[in-house]
Parts: C-alpha cells; structure tokens; sequence
C-alpha cells in the first residue's frame, strides 16, 4: 500500500451523489458532492468524522437539503499518519494553484472570444459554448466534460455504445417559471446514477466513449429546426468522412456538404440530419468556434485543421485546466458498472403484469381473453431483430420470423401485431401508452370468432442498469365476411 505522502498526493476528491427514487422508478438528483477525503491522512490513528452540508442542485444549488455525518478510516491503517498542518499546507498549496490555473485560463479565453468577434461581428450570436454550468452552479470548461472513456467488456463496438447512450433516458433540466431554457450539464457520475439527462450529457458519454474506440470524435454544439438548442457528436474519418452520431436515437448521418456556388441545376446532396447550424466543437483536448461565412450545417466545412474555418483555442491552454490532474477542481470519471438487472427475470415480471392488465380491460369491456403461448414464443425472434437492427443499422431474421408465423396462422385467419419500444421498466406506464396507439388498442381490444391473443416482452440489458424493453401485442382470429 502506498504510505501517507504519495496518498496526499492523489487530489482525486470522493464524488456522492444522492438520488431519490419513487414509487414508479422514476429518479431525481437531490445533491452532489465533492468530498475531501484527505483530512483523515493527518487524523490519529487514521479515523476521523466531518459533517457536511448537502446543497440542491441546478435552480437549488444554493438551497440545503441536508446534513450528512461522514465517518472515514483507513484501510489497512497507515503505518505513519502526517500531521495535520501539512495535509492543509498541502491542500491550501493546490487550491492556490487550481485557481490561479483557472484565472489564466479565463483570462485566455476573454482574449480568444474578442478575436473570434473581430472575425465577424454576427459571430456573436453563434453557439460557441466556452464553458457550463453543472449540476452545482459551477462554471467549468467544456472541455472537462469529455475524457476517453473505455467500457471495458460491457460495450463491445462505438455502435453499441451510441445504443446504450441512447436507451439512457432523455430529461430536460427543470426550469422554474417561464423563460428559456435552464441550462445544466452533468458530471458524468450525476448523469449515470440518474440514468437520464439532457442532449448534452448523452454527447458528452457518447464522445467519450468514441474516443475510447479510439475514433476522432468531437461533441458539436448548434441547433435544430426552429432554432432549438442542441448537442450532438461528430467523427472524423481518415479518409476525410465526417459523421454525425444522434446520441438521443442512436441514428447516425453521413455529413456531404452542399456547395453553395453551384448551379441551382447541378445536383446536391439532401441531408437526411435534423441539424441546422453548428457554432463549436470541442472533445478532451481540442476547441474550434466556428468562423465560416455562414453556420449553416449543410455547407459547413469540416476541414477542422483550416484555421480560415475553425478557429482553434491553444491545446496547451485546454491541457492546462482540462486534462487529468491538471486541477483539484476536475470531477473524476468514473467507471461504468455492469448491469444488475436479470434480463430473463425482468422480461418474464412485465410481460405477466402487461397479460393481466389485458384480461382486465378486455374484462371492462365485456370479453374474455384467451393467451397462446405459442404465438407469443413465435414473436420473439421479431423482438430480438428490432433491438440487432437498433445496435447496427443491419435488419435480419425477418424472413424466419413472417415464415413462423404464416405457418403459426390457419387458412382463413388474420394476423395483427403490434411492436414497441421503451426504455423503462413499468408494465402500467408501458401499457397505458400502448393504448394510446389506435392499432395497438385494436389488437387489444380484438373482437371476433375465434380471437388468440398473445404478448412477448423482451428486455435488452446495457451498463449502469439502463434497458431496452420491447413489447409485442399480437392477435389472431378467424375472418368473417
């Protein structure tokens, strides 16, 4: 075990986060916490107890919500503990030098910002994001929210890992009162531990776990139609392709630029993308504003190595506050968690609660309900290649799948099934939102001569407990002209 001095040395603080869950599942991030674990180096016998204040977050940053009694001791204990005067002579030190990091950083990017203006005066309404405020109110660069992110074996290719970003659940930070948008980007751990979070935290973990495929990958920062705001993530190829990766569908886009010289006769690609102007991109080491003639993205050039088209900050500027250890002040990234959910188990629960929440509105109605089983086995391997072809853009067994079933269905009789994808795991809410479907309320509310009913769920289980859940309601019954 490393002994007192190298442990005071390691200015990594113990990130808490502290969640509530209700009833239905559904989560909210009450505090987070940056705690200085360092004092129990300078403790005798190496325990020591603190109390500290919990604040809210985002709006509430400055609201308390608690206080948490800590106790901490080292194990195995420490053969020498260092007297107390030197861990705070130690900590003072680094907290001296995080601020003055950050000064001259800021101080840096006041003077970047002016020349970006110089460029052209209309470059003051682009969205070039130099810094964020997280979930505690703290303005941080952006660049600190990206960092090469291996999954270890939990994620097996970049396209896995634009699925399970994308089955991490979309939440807009609450805003109170009218206005614009509260702005809020999580720390990775708070945006984990929730399980959900806004576009820009499904860019931030989606570029960092590119980078750690060892892809170029950028977080591009623009809007959408109607001039929303909006983050999505950007590769560069070797051979020159530029990608966008959509971190809240996983969808990916082929970025061809339009030539806005040419002829309106000559031909020109049509962007399939929902994005319309882009004013920065940046990942762990690298800021460019955008400062061609227009930040229109379909003829944006992603040439990021012309500074005639993207103005660069100094990389030694964003080493200086934004690579690891660089300051005190940095949150940890942490490492993701396999998932503790048995995807059998969980598949099993909710397609028993969906069978009884059938029978009983078919009961409100007045008619009985007979299950296959069969039939809902039979679905399975439609469950199984919806979910293949999110991950990879490639369709397959459908042909073995429609076989089945032609088989599965008597001369004479119709078929009906309906598909459907959730990211959560409550059968009612799932059900209730099935219903507002016309032809899935159709299948469930089936009359006729001879009517079969079937349902098959089928959970997809990603890191950090996240899930796809994909539920099939299908029926059977003999026509009847």
């Amino acid at each position: 075990m490393a002994d007192s001095t190298t442990m005071l040395s390691i200015s990594d603080p113990v990130h808490m986060v502290l969640i509530k869950t209700d009833i239905f599942g559904e989560t909210t991030l009450v505090a987070s916490y940056f705690l200085e674990w360092r004092s129990v180096l300078g403790s005798e016998n190496g325990v020591t107890s603190l109390t500290v204040e919990l604040m809210g977050v985002g709006t509430e940053s400055k609201v308390s919500v608690g206080i948490l009694n800590i106790k901490l001791e080292m194990y195995p204990p420490l053969n020498q503990t260092l007297s107390q005067e030197v861990v705070n002579t130690q900590l003072a030190l680094e907290r001296q030098k995080t601020a003055e990091k950050e000064r001259l950083f800021l101080v840096y990017a006041k003077q970047w910002w002016r020349e970006y203006l110089q460029i052209r005066p209309s470059h003051n309404s682009r969205l070039v994001k130099i810094f964020a405020q997280d979930e505690n109110g703290i303005n941080r660069p952006v660049c600190s929210y990206i960092k090469p992110l291996r999954a270890g074996r939990l994620l097996d290719t970049p396209r896995q890992a634009a699925r399970f970003v994308n089955v991490l659940g979309y939440e807009r930070a609450p805003v109170i009162g009218g206005g614009g948008k509260q702005e809020q980007w999580c720390t990775l751990l708070a945006f984990l531990c929730r399980n959900k979070g806004d576009c820009e935290d499904h860019a931030n973990l989606l570029c960092s776990l590119l980078l750690g495929y060892g892809l170029e990958a950028f977080v591009c920062v623009g809007t959408k139609a109607k001039g929303i705001p909006h983050a999505w993530v950007m590769t560069c190829g070797t051979d020159g392709t530029v990608t966008f990766w959509e971190s809240l569908t996983g969808h990916r886009y082929i970025h061809k630029p339009v030539n806005p010289d040419e002829s309106p006769v000559a031909e020109q690609p049509k962007p399939l993308y929902p994005y319309r102007t882009i004013g920065c991109v940046f990942n762990h080491q690298m800021f460019l504003g955008n400062c061609q003639p227009s930040d229109s993205v379909e003829i944006c050039v992603f040439d990021l190595n012309d500074e005639s088209k993207w103005k660069p900050m100094s990389e030694e500027a964003i080493k200086s506050v934004c690579a690891p250890g660089a300051t005190t002040s940095l949150p940890p990234f942490p490492p993701l968690c396999a998932s503790t959910i048995d995807a059998s188990v969980t598949s099993n629960e909710i397609e028993m609660q969906l069978r009884l929440l059938v029978s009983e509105h078919r009961k409100d109605l007045g008619l009985t309900t007979v299950w296959e089983d069969q039939l809902s086995y039979l679905l399975s391997p439609a469950l199984a290649s919806y979910e293949f072809e999110r991950t990879t853009s490639i369709s397959a067994g459908n042909e073995e799948f429609q076989d089945a079933i032609r088989r599965a269905v008597p001369d004479g009789h119709t078929f009906k099934g309906f598909p459907i994808h959730f990211v959560y795991r409550n059968a009612r809410r799932a059900f209730a939102t099935c219903l507002r479907s016309p032809f899935c309320e159709e299948i469930i509310c089936c009359r006729g001569d001879q009517v079969r009913l079937a349902v098959r769920v089928r959970v997809f289980t990603y890191p950090e407990s996240a899930c796809a859940v994909w539920i099939m309601f299908a029926c059977k019954y003999r026509s009847v002209l």
